[in-house]
């Protein structure tokens, strides 16, 4: 009789979407990395860090996180030229560097930026060759510069899509879920959260499309708020108004929210690794100190 698999092990990382002076950006990552983050991430929007600057000083204000972007919009980029930036700050992070794609959903930023929106098959389209060009191009040993980790950096793709779904299947290290979709017409990149059943839908169809790889993946949740509280009710009643749509009850229920104590964010946690499989977490900036807590206690700290 087969033994049980063991989890993977907990990995937690906070998404640094504010820009900030030399000494401000390195303390603010120092910070993470005593705060007990296992990654620290930098998001590709307009208005924000660009994304490879920030996480080679990143790496110099740091010894122990992973640097990862999350996540880079494939609209943005040229593959050879990505090809470029990704050797580069993996050479500059010590062989540090997680790269994170997705097929960009703001239309708002390619307008401002002059480049062309395409439709959503075309952008999924554009993802795909833009993995494929990148790793034919890093593991090739004529292409310089060179990167530092083997056989190549590690790589996570962000989207909840069918064709999204089957290209993370095919290509990632990392399968990323945002527990949100764009609000269709939306030009400034709205979304609307997914209930629980719908994101129980598209984690399965992910492992159905997932089935025959010789390694499973590491499965990524986005967590888009953390409140510590022993009011969870009236804690979420400031939110509301950004998803009238729902009960309070429906939005203690989101599996992109943590919200009571830190025993009960703790609990959570470990409820969504059992029903999803997710045992990579990522906090945006504003919740990097309210979820230390948590992070320690599921260490057993």
């Amino acid at each position: 009789m087969s033994q049980p698999v063991s989890p993977r092990p907990f990995r937690f990382g906070v998404n640094l979407m504010t820009a900030a002076p030399a000494d401000e950006w390195r303390a603010k990552c120092r910070r993470a990395e005593e705060l007990g983050y296992d990654v620290i991430l930098v998001p590709d929007h307009l208005g924000m860090p660009a994304p490879f600057p920030a996480l080679v000083a990143a790496a110099e204000a740091t010894e122990r996180p992973r640097l990862g972007t999350f996540v880079l919009n494939a609209g943005f980029w040229n593959p050879a030229l990505l090809a470029r930036e990704v050797a580069t700050a993996d050479a500059l992070t010590g062989g540090r560097l997680e790269l994170g794609l997705g097929t960009g959903y703001v239309r708002a930023e390619h307008d401002t930026a002059g480049l062309p929106w395409l439709s959503p098959g075309a952008r999924v389209d554009h993802l795909l060759h833009t993995i494929e060009e990148l790793y034919r191009l890093l593991v090739d040993a004529e292409h310089q510069p060179r990167p530092v980790q083997k056989p190549r950096v590690p790589l996570l793709v962000g989207g909840n899509g069918d064709r999204v779904l089957r290209l993370t299947a095919e290509h990632a290290d990392i399968a990323a879920f945002t527990g949100a979709r764009s609000v269709r017409g939306s030009t400034t990149g709205q979304l609307e959260v997914m209930l629980a059943g719908e994101l129980d839908e598209r984690v399965a169809r992910y492992r159905e499309l997932a089935a025959g790889r010789d390694e499973p993946a590491e499965l990524n949740l986005l967590i888009q708020f953390v409140l510590e509280t022993d009011d969870r009710e009236a804690a979420v009643q400031p939110l509301m108004e950004r998803v009238p749509y729902l009960t309070p009850g429906q939005v203690l229920e989101l599996p992109i929210g943590l919200v009571g104590s830190v025993a009960e964010m703790a609990g959570q946690v470990l409820a969504q690794r059992e029903r999803y499989g997710f045992t990579y977490l990522t906090v945006l900036e504003p919740s990097m100190e309210a979820f230390a807590p948590v992070m320690a206690r599921l260490r057993g700290e």
